[in-house]
């Protein structure tokens, strides 16, 4: 009879010491740190500079007729055709007959003789009502991985092939954001670091006008502070390879701004270091410059994420549907009312001693995004989460599809791959998965434009009422 054949044991049986021993290598000192983030480093610029042009540049790939008419403009291809043909002065594209391909500068003056000359009936530019600011928008949640940088740089790339013109600030010192935009950042000094010390250091220079009034003896200002000073906006801002997008990147030491900002709260107490970020973008004309702003957070409800958060007029906070994402999130909605009510609690204690109007935080919408979404194995995890968050979660779940994996291998998005690298129907697919994305935080931001201007119209009314 024969014998049934021995099924193995795991393989964590039998492991003999010391061969284990042997497979350690020497013992691990400091410096071997450095050396691994030396050999990292080398791997990420060459890595990052896949999608780059021969000359190590990044740039914006071109956009065929059939992409311009389907995705951008909405115009057919022959009406286009027969534009180009009647106005030679308007950009003509490479390439003859049929197949021409355009930059995006080139589309976006298309866009703007359309929208002079074309259909009252279409829209070749997007919304945004006159007199109204940028609205910011943070992309935040405090559980890495989830797709914060993704999500955050499909929306700034959408919203620039839709004709806004975006900001992205990067407040992630890991700067993955950074990489995608092809930003340079030799130091912190390129980064939101000195506009928060600037902040800080007017706050300090107006706090010390009072103590010279009073007698008292000023508070000092440090190097630092004293060279933030002198550093503007338009000092840390950059161009990146889009023609509408601009980037205030991140780079590994902005981090130290996670310390330094409780150093300088404890300096001078009545420091808002919530509002620094807000008023570096106020006070910079960014507002009107820009149609939107879009914030990368770091994986963590930090002093960087705070000032994020206390900036943006929408949250979007994306999760995995996955019990653990499900439960962080909800963890990271718990800390922002924590810490956002704390802050309130705090401030209008000041506020009523003095006599002043309370504060009070609020964001025209906040909504959870699930991303990187398998319907095949988890629809009903994702059902719970929608009925739990409700009204706070978008209506779109973010499929992860195979085009998305590639454009990250190449550190770009999906909006820079080529479609003549994939089939029709994979570039299709892929791109729907942002484009509806885009859509429901299109609707988001128009609408909150419309309230914002119906809201001013009317106080405007009242206050020629009460003239009259």
């Amino acid at each position: 009879m024969d014998k049934k054949p021995e099924i193995p044991l795991p393989p964590y049986f039998n492991l003999n010491p010391e061969a284990a021993a042997a497979k350690l290598g020497p013992i691990v000192d400091t410096a071997r740190f450095a050396r691994a983030a030396a050999f990292a480093g080398r791997g990420r610029v060459d890595l990052a500079k896949r999608g780059y042009a021969p000359d190590g540049k990044k740039r914006l790939r071109k956009f065929s007729t059939w992409e311009v008419c389907r995705y951008l403009i909405p115009v057919a291809p022959a009406h286009l055709r027969r534009v180009l043909n009647k106005h030679p002065e308007l950009p003509q594209g490479e390439g003859q007959g049929n197949s021409r391909w355009f930059s995006l500068e080139e589309i976006l003056i298309l866009r703007d003789h359309f929208a002079e000359e074309g259909s009252s009936a279409k829209e070749y530019r997007p919304y945004r009502p006159k007199g109204q600011p940028a609205k910011i928008t943070a992309v935040a949640n405090f559980k890495g991985g989830v797709g914060k940088t993704s999500t955050a740089a499909h929306l700034a790339m959408s919203a620039a092939l839709d004709g806004y013109k975006v900001l992205v600030i990067d407040l992630d010192s890991q700067g993955s954001m950074t990489s995608i935009l092809g930003g340079d950042v030799p130091d912190e000094w390129r980064t939101v670091f000195p506009l928060l010390a600037r902040d800080y250091a007017t706050h300090l220079e107006a706090e010390n006008r009072v103590r010279e009034a009073s007698g008292d003896p000023v508070l000092p200002l440090d190097e630092t502070l004293t060279e933030a000073l002198q550093v503007s906006f338009a000092d840390v801002v950059q161009k990146t390879h889009w023609p509408n997008i601009d980037l205030i990147g991140a780079q590994l030491n902005l981090y130290w701004a996670e310390f330094q900002i409780p150093v300088w709260r404890m300096g001078l107490r009545n420091w808002p270091l919530w509002d620094a970020l807000t008023s570096a973008l106020s006070e910079s004309g960014a507002l009107d410059d820009y149609d939107v702003i879009i914030l990368d957070t770091p994986p963590a409800l930090g002093y960087l994420t705070i000032n994020a958060l206390a900036a943006a007029d929408i949250i979007l906070v994306p999760l995995g549907a996955s019990f653990l994402e499900f439960d962080s999130t909800g963890r990271f909605f718990d800390m922002l009312y924590s810490t956002f009510a704390s802050i309130e609690d705090g401030e209008n204690t000041a506020r009523r001693r003095a006599g002043l109007p309370e504060m009070k935080f609020e964001w025209d919408v906040v909504r959870a995004i699930i991303t990187r979404f398998d319907a095949s194995q988890q629809t009903d995890l994702a059902n719970v989460i929608q009925a739990y968050f409700g009204d706070m979660t978008n209506a779109y779940r973010q499929d992860y599809t195979a085009m998305v994996g590639q454009a990250g291998e190449t550190v770009s998005g999906i909006y820079e791959a080529d479609y003549r690298d994939f089939n029709r129907e994979t570039y299709t697919r892929g791109r729907e998965t942002f484009d509806r994305t885009y859509a429901e935080f299109k609707e988001m931001l128009i609408g909150a434009w419309w309230r914002d201007e119906q809201l001013a119209k009317k106080e405007a009314g009242h206050g020629e009422t009460q003239t009259a």
